[in-house]
């Protein structure tokens, strides 16, 4: 059977942080707030993944008030929670992504993402779709308050 999950990130701006995206540490004046290293193309994948395996959602696994978690690298948590979809039977067949954020630009570090999500969720770069959108300048997304990102996951059960 073929299922599908949807996951939703987002994660403020905050001094002081780096900006990491799909693995990728982007260039931009500031980053993101999170409890791990803010990752939240990672999140919304994993999100997503554990969606269409109907095991949950990442903070069942990560739940951000325990501290083994603080600034933890996003790419072990899309790791474990492909393992875990295996684990249950599953077979990735592949996810997609939206970066919606008016900044910084993402154009640049899209085929980077897609290697390195695809080598921790353990398929080829070719069956990880990231794009990016902004939004006109409307909402925290326009006014550069934060990134939302929206991701979907096909698996074979």
């Amino acid at each position: 059977m073929n299922r599908v999950g949807i996951g939703i990130d987002v994660h403020r701006f905050a001094a002081g942080r780096k900006c990491i995206l799909g693995g990728v540490e982007i260039p931009h004046d500031v980053g993101l707030e999170g409890h791990s290293d803010a990752d939240v193309l990672a999140h919304a994948v994993a999100d997503a993944l554990l969606g269409a395996a109907a095991l949950g959602d990442i903070g069942k696994y990560y739940p951000p008030s325990d501290m083994k978690f603080k600034d933890m690298n996003s790419m072990v948590i899309v790791k474990e929670c492909a393992e875990r979809v295996r684990k249950a039977g599953g077979r990735i067949n592949n996810v997609d992504a939206m970066i919606i954020a008016q900044a910084p630009k993402m154009a640049p570090h899209i085929p980077k993402m897609q290697e390195i999500l695809g080598k921790n969720l353990g398929v080829a770069p070719t069956q990880v779709g990231v794009k990016a959108t902004t939004s006109e300048h409307m909402g925290f997304t326009g006014r550069e308050e934060g990134i939302v990102v929206v991701a979907i996951a096909s698996v074979e059960m």
